[in-house]
């Protein structure tokens, strides 16, 4: 099964062409290899209503399984992402982003700064990820052993969850 998966990169100064994406080119380099197929890609500005519009571009436009965002969630006045992404989801799934905060608590105290948030809008999981490639691996490291199932379930291509 092959999952389409957007990747939307919140960067002022990647929107502007001053800065070079690579934390987007290690989220397909991470998942290429798993089945992922990558239909979208974009670099905006951190902008809330840019984000808004964007997400529900790719959801219900595009109709991807997965969309990652890259950037945006940390403490910065411009960091908008999760207020932005908590207005596009219909289903908040709290695990996932609990998951990335746990394992990069063991690299680094500072992986509680995150306020990333994931969900569902329709049948499209939304994951928030840092803007950082090392913060993004160690993301992808945490969620990839559970992520396809629960693509397979939002899909409709599984419905068990509780199996010994």
């Amino acid at each position: 099964m092959m999952y389409k998966a957007g990747i939307l990169i919140m960067s002022d100064k990647g929107a502007r062409g001053e800065r070079e994406d690579a934390s987007g080119k290690q989220v397909m380099d991470m998942l290429a290899p798993h089945d992922f197929q990558f239909d979208y890609y974009d670099i905006i500005p951190d902008e809330k209503d840019i984000i808004i519009k964007k997400l529900i571009y790719a959801c219900d436009d595009l109709h991807l399984d997965i969309v990652f965002t890259s950037g945006g969630t940390g403490f910065s006045s411009r960091d908008v992402t999760p207020e932005a992404t908590l207005e596009v989801i219909n289903r908040i799934t709290p695990g996932i982003p609990e998951a990335i905060r746990y394992y990069g608590l063991q690299k680094t105290p500072k992986a509680m700064l995150s306020r990333a948030v994931a969900g569902m809008r329709g049948k499209t999981l939304i994951i928030n990820l840092p803007g950082s490639v090392k913060g993004v691996r160690e993301s992808i490291e945490a969620i990839l052993p559970a992520l396809g199932h629960g693509l397979d379930i939002i899909i409709g291509s599984s419905t068990e969850c509780g199996q010994g």
